[in-house]
């Protein structure tokens, strides 16, 4: 604690002893890195204290700490925190904003003239910097973060990277998921999020094979026409808020409103017809075949119009980003700043100059989220996503700048992967392409924009999900080959 000054008040010494330490950094750099975080850490506590001060609940957040005990009362902060007598600020309504019908342009910067529900349960507003903190966050010495996620991070978890690893206790009356004018900051109302277990997929050998061969759907060449998002859709049993996909969506054009309705579920295997089956032998064992976390659980190629750039990044940490920037050796960021490519045009190297943050993948708890960092918007074309919101497999949904969408989702993936087994071998082929995910930075594609196809757009990337692809490997060789061998006209 050589970082505390000689009138740090003596709560707070109490209170930054029990500060749970994320382990040491060797050399010079790291005891550099250290001692700027002590200090961070500090006024962080020296900023909640103040502010207990005023309510009373400093003794409340004491006990809970050195008790370490969850059936401690609620220890709250206002969830916003900024000056109304500011013209800039004043005529901005309180967070959270409710239940509020605004137009799509308003909302999103788009041109169509539809009107959506914002829902509620986002918190995540497009306003001006000096007004971010509508979004909830606290800024504490130019660094900005959720104030729960904050306090979680400094008293119980170190490696905490985002509020999604977070949900709250049953008896937390002002937790951060509730929206309430109030957030709880106690570090013992949060758990963290635990990945649920899968069960295992019971697997007949040779139980069932498609007589008619449908083949692996592969978007990269289809033209999606662009829609309007329909209002009120949203996924159930979700604890983690999560920000409403916007305006844009796109579907495969190629496919007829007839053809469209009989295959809107292309991707899902499940809903295939019991006609094109034929069962084969209904007395064979079932096998069990389980679900394990691979070391690295994404794999993100990198391209360039049609042309693959750089080396593979593989992904180890539940938190990465991929952005625009050169740093050369982090496990937690693809730095796409630092490749080159001999074939790059001026409208790639424009790109590339707007991707700046990019984007931010969180796997947790057995799901993978987006969150565009980048000033621009992103462009996410997730067959599971898809599936979800009831929409086309090939449809791309538009994620604006300070919004996050669920990209996939464990859970759904092994329920599909259990029906499918029972519909043979070709129809668990068909979730592979499920397990990858197509990611434009800046300029988007389908039929509303000039370019149609993934592979036009100057700068994307290919998600490969190694956990479900490799589920899916050893399901297939449990059930053996298929009977009509596979081939360039299947």
């Amino acid at each position: 604690m050589s970082s505390i000054l000689p009138f740090t008040p003596p709560v707070v010494k109490r209170l930054l002893g029990w500060k749970k330490s994320a382990g040491g950094s060797g050399g010079a750099g790291g005891g550099e890195q250290n001692g700027q975080e002590e200090k961070w850490c500090e006024k962080a506590v020296k900023s909640l204290v103040k502010k207990l001060k005023k309510t009373g609940r400093l003794d409340e957040l004491e006990k809970a700490i050195t008790t370490q005990n969850c059936n401690t009362k609620c220890v709250t902060i206002p969830s916003v925190d900024i000056d109304r007598t500011d013209p800039e600020r004043k005529a901005m309504p309180p967070y959270p904003l409710r239940r509020q019908t605004r137009t799509c342009s308003e909302i999103w910067g788009l041109s169509t003239p539809n009107t959506i529900d914002q829902w509620d349960t986002t918190g995540l507003y497009s306003f001006s910097e000096q007004t971010r903190s509508l979004d909830g966050r606290l800024q504490v010495s130019h660094r900005k973060g959720l104030p729960h996620v904050i306090y979680c991070r400094l008293w119980r978890w170190p490696d905490l990277h985002s509020h999604h690893e977070l949900k709250a206790i049953e008896n937390c009356e002002y937790a951060f998921n509730l929206k309430k004018d109030e957030v709880c900051v106690n570090p013992y109302h949060y758990q963290r999020v635990e990945t649920p277990v899968l069960p295992p997929v019971l697997v007949p050998r040779h139980t069932e094979i498609l007589t008619e061969l449908p083949p692996l759907d592969d978007y990269t060449h289809s033209i999606p026409e662009n829609t309007n998002f329909p209002a009120g859709i949203e996924p159930q049993s979700n604890y983690i808020p999560e920000t409403p996909p916007p305006g844009y969506i796109s579907e495969d054009g190629e496919t007829s409103d007839q053809q469209l309705n009989q295959s809107m579920d292309t991707g899902s295997p499940a809903e295939l017809s019991p006609t094109t089956l034929s069962p084969v032998n209904h007395s064979l064992d079932l096998q069990p075949v389980t679900y394990s976390e691979p070391a690295f659980w994404c794999s993100i190629a990198y391209y360039e119009l049609n042309q693959r750039v750089g080396e593979t990044f593989h992904a180890s940490q539940p938190s990465l980003t991929v952005d625009g920037f050169t740093d050369p050796s982090n496990s937690e960021r693809f730095c796409l700043g630092l490749l080159s490519n001999v074939n790059r045009n001026a409208t790639v190297e424009m790109t590339r100059r707007h991707i700046g943050r990019g984007v931010r993948l969180y796997y947790i708890g057995g799901e993978v989220f987006a969150e565009c960092l980048s000033d621009s918007a992103i462009f996410v074309q997730s067959p599971n996503c898809n599936q979800r919101y009831g929409w086309h497999p090939a449809t791309v949904c538009k994620i604006p700048p300070g919004c996050n969408l669920k990209i996939f989702n464990n859970q759904e993936f092994a329920a599909l992967l259990a029906q499918s087994v029972n519909q043979g071998f070709e129809a668990v082929y068909q979730l592979t392409r499920m397990c990858t995910i197509r990611m434009s930075f800046v300029k988007g594609w389908g039929a509303e924009y000039r370019r149609q196809t993934v592979t036009s757009t100057p700068c994307w990337i290919e998600l490969h999900l190694n956990g479900p692809l490799q589920w899916l490997d050893k399901v297939l060789t449990q059930m053996g080959s298929p009977s009509v061998r596979c081939s360039s006209m299947s």
